[in-house]
């Protein structure tokens, strides 16, 4: 059984938040949540929140015990991006990038 959870335009790049997705996979969910709670990136938190979803949708729609949930699939994949303009010297403006992320967090009872 795989059940997973989305989080969509998140206000995050996905870069930096595959550095602490990568840390999670193959971890069992008490595990990963420890894990998250004490990361100090902007990006554990958030992965924590959907990590959380995750695991409320399997139990609460397949009635899967927690504490046999391991921690499946992690996708971050990039969002679209908000272009912002600043202006610079000599009447030029610098282009400003405000990335956003797809996270995708899918829990199973099932060691791979």
């Amino acid at each position: 059984m795989e059940v997973s959870a989305t989080l969509r335009h998140a206000r995050l790049s996905p870069q930096k938040a595959r550095l602490v997705a990568d840390q999670l996979r193959g971890l069992s969910v008490e595990r990963a949540i420890e894990t998250l709670s004490f990361a100090k990136p902007k990006a554990a938190s958030i992965l924590k929140k959907v990590l959380e979803s995750a695991i409320a949708n399997a139990e609460h729609n397949e009635g899967a015990d927690i504490d046999d949930l391991l921690v499946g699939i992690v996708n971050v994949d990039q969002g679209p991006t908000f272009r912002r303009y600043r202006a610079r010297a000599r009447g030029r403006a610098g282009k400003i990038t405000k990335r956003t992320s797809h996270i995708t967090i899918t829990v199973t009872d099932e060691r791979r």
